[in-house]
């Protein structure tokens, strides 16, 4: 007898299996378009990350808010800086690294030079341009002579953004005292 209801209980399960089946399939159907699921869009709205009309960040671009005129813009988040011509046009930009203090977003002025020093961490360092004072560190561009371009030891207070020889060469030929520095976050 076992048997026998244990087949009863499988046949009723699969006939119910399928009238569900068949009612969800009914429902479905015949469900009103104000409740059916919202179809894709063909076309992504205007401003969306995936619409074709919005190119992809170009990492070397000016900062849009960084000042006019001539200028050296410093990109604290993106850890780049731009040598920017009058005209507006970028005449170099280049990657750097940060020192483990840095100025607020804002605009400076070059205010003294050093053709060749040894910097706070201890490394010998050339064409330092200093443009702004952070408690009692000094902030300022500078190569490393040995052409370095390390992370800063988390545990100085240093103000060495530090930058390749040749691009120290440049920032030194282009940023005099008196020169604009702008910093964006």
């Amino acid at each position: 007898m076992s048997r026998s209801s244990s087949g009863i209980v499988a046949g009723l399960t699969a006939a119910a299996i399928a009238v569900v089946g068949f009612l969800a399939y009914q429902a479905s159907a015949h469900v009103p378009d104000t409740l059916a699921k919202p179809k894709t869009p063909r076309t992504a709205p205007s401003g969306s990350a995936g619409s074709p009309a919005q190119k992809p960040k170009n990492p070397n671009a000016l900062p849009a808010e960084s000042g006019e005129g001539e200028r050296v813009v410093y990109a604290l988040a993106d850890r780049r800086v731009w040598l920017v011509e009058k005209s507006g046009r970028v005449m170099r930009t280049f990657p750097v690294m940060p020192s483990t203090v840095s100025p607020e977003a804002g605009s400076y002025q070059v205010t003294s030079r050093s053709g060749s020093v040894t910097g706070t961490d201890g490394v010998r360092i050339e064409h330092v341009v200093r443009f702004a004072l952070v408690g009692d560190v000094a902030i300022g561009f500078s190569a490393a002579v040995d052409g370095t371009l390390s992370s800063p030891d988390p545990t100085l207070k240093t103000g060495g953004v530090r930058m390749k020889v040749a691009d120290g060469n440049a920032m030194w030929t282009f940023a005099t005292v008196g020169s604009k520095v702008v910093v964006v976050p």
